[in-house]
């Protein structure tokens, strides 16, 4: 084993973290996934995920993680853009606004891939349904979890 030696002193090895350093730890963490192809030139919100989690401490923090694949469904609409938000308890936590554009110069079935984060402080023990959704910005055709690609959800509870 390699001996570190900082200001002459040796360190040997190291098995813990001090006792009394509880904050940071990840206490647990919940995926939910989905593979179903959704379209849409709504303007209004449709959902994609739900992930019903319940924090083990007031003072923890959850850390949400969002990935999912977009694709502009046409060109016959114009510009394209899509919008992802979270919804907490069935209010808006998180509105991303308007993360994905495409415009008519752009192949008509243009994909990207969202990717988010987001931590949210509950100040609750009591279980909370984090619901994942989307929708047309402007009325184009927009499309979710296309060909054989998934979105997901993810999670995970930060010690306070």
């Amino acid at each position: 084993m390699a001996l570190i030696r900082l200001n002459n002193q040796s360190i040997s090895s190291v098995t813990a973290l001090p006792s009394g350093i509880d904050t940071g730890k990840v206490l647990q963490v919940l995926q939910v996934t989905s593979s179903t192809s959704i379209n849409s030139s709504s303007n209004s919100y449709t959902d994609i995920l739900t992930l019903n989690f319940t924090p083990s401490a007031t003072s923890s923090k959850v850390y949400l993680m969002v990935t999912c694949p977009t694709r502009k469904r046409d060109s016959s609409t114009g510009d394209n853009s899509l919008g992802i938000r979270i919804t907490k308890d069935g209010s808006n936590l998180v509105d991303f606004g308007r993360y994905i554009a495409w415009n008519n110069n752009q192949d008509p079935y243009a994909q990207e891939t969202a990717s988010m984060n987001y931590l949210d402080s509950p100040n609750t023990t009591s279980q909370l349904t984090y619901v994942m959704q989307f929708r047309s910005m402007n009325a184009g055709g927009v499309n979710v979890n296309h060909d054989i690609s998934f979105s997901s959800l993810t999670a995970m509870e930060i010690a306070g």
